[in-house]
């Protein structure tokens, strides 16, 4: 009998859902620990670590939302992450955190984590990449809205700086992402590629379709948004899961990784029907998902004019922001260059915001 992977490490995605309420912070990783989570994961998040002010309006599962305003309503202090470790070292959980810049990596330094998550979005920042690979401890990166390439670079720099284990996340970077993008049969190929382990961030909306068929695909670690409900205004609290379907997740999934993985297929395949699992497991080349083709370039890091920039003057490190374009703002070089970049002169005006690019610059 061929078996499926063991039951993978499942991380509740908290995110945001807190709304910087501590309270509420502290009964969602009960509840996700009560539901059958490993690990609990937050967001430390500080809006000019990610977005431009002039970002405007950014498409999200609840509707569009001016998110750097947000993302500044949402930023905490120490003590508040802190607090977060706490109660999941209380409930007997992991404690996980990303971290988008300087500052909140700092924080979660100090927390002494015994691991870090970088997310989609990030994976190109390089400095980030190297300054959370230098803590020597275990390193979850998401690949969602990237390339091959893009995945390569990032596990390299990563690497190199010393982390301790690694492990790669397939994702689609899409809110919802539909099941059908997900390409699983990539995870056991990005596995034996990069020779990390591979598990799955989903942002689907179904508790049991990609968890299990990513179960069948080889997935040892699996990411899932949670939230208390889905109707608490948490951005992305329209795609999480609430806690009886994430227990239904956990407990399904442990009984599927003790059956026979022929069986498993037959009952994803009776449940679901064999065109749906068979797309849900795709070709196994890794490629841009449809639903997340607009987004790269965008949701990517790049570099971005922190203040409006004249033609003649020098580029220096505060005017040069690693940043999120989003939809409003034009994206600029990738991070890579922000070196080679600062020190230059513009060629042309650079507006407030907009991103940088090779035809700005002297």
């Amino acid at each position: 009998m061929v078996k499926p992977a063991k039951k993978p490490f499942i991380i509740a995605e908290l995110g945001t859902s807190h709304g910087g309420d501590a309270v509420k912070a502290g009964e969602l990783v009960r509840a996700a620990a009560e539901a059958g989570a490993d690990c609990v994961k937050c967001q430390i998040v500080y809006a000019d670590e990610i977005l431009h002010p002039k970002s405007g309006l950014v498409p999200l599962p609840g509707g569009a939302v001016p998110l750097y305003e947000t993302f500044k309503k949402l930023e905490q202090p120490p003590e508040f992450y802190a607090n977060i470790k706490e109660c999941a070292e209380k409930a007997h959980v992991r404690f996980l955190a990303s971290p988008f810049g300087p500052k909140s990596a700092a924080i979660l330094r100090e927390l002494s984590p015994w691991a870090v998550k970088i997310a989609s979005p990030e994976l190109n920042y390089l400095e980030l990449l190297r300054e959370t690979g230098s803590w020597g401890v275990p390193v979850f990166l998401s690949g969602g809205v990237s390339t091959l390439g893009d995945i390569e670079t990032a596990l390299g720099t990563v690497r190199a700086a010393g982390s301790g284990a690694l492990t790669l996340l397939h994702c689609v970077t899409a809110y919802p992402a539909p099941c059908e993008d997900y390409n699983l049969r990539i995870v056991a190929n990005l596995s034996h590629i990069f020779g990390v382990e591979a598990g799955v961030s989903d942002h689907s909306t179904d508790p049991l379709i990609v968890p299990l068929t990513g179960l069948y695909a080889g997935m040892t670690v699996l990411e899932k948004h949670f939230c208390l409900s889905r109707s608490h205004g948490g951005l992305d609290d329209p795609v999480a899961l609430e806690p009886p379907a994430f227990a239904l997740m956990c407990r399904e999934l442990e009984r599927a990784a003790a059956a026979d993985r022929a069986e498993l297929l037959r009952e994803l395949e009776r449940s679901y029907g064999a065109a749906l699992i068979n797309a849900v497991l795709g070709t196994g080349v890794k490629v841009l998902a449809p639903s997340e083709k607009e987004n790269y370039g965008r949701t990517n890091r790049s570099l971005h004019a922190r203040a409006a920039i004249n033609a003649g003057e020098t580029l220096t490190a505060d005017l040069v922001g690693v940043l999120r374009s989003e939809k409003k703002l034009r994206p600029g070089l990738p991070p890579c260059w922000k070196d080679l970049v600062i020190g230059r002169r513009a060629r042309l005006p650079i507006p407030n915001g907009e991103g940088i690019r090779f035809e700005d610059l002297s």
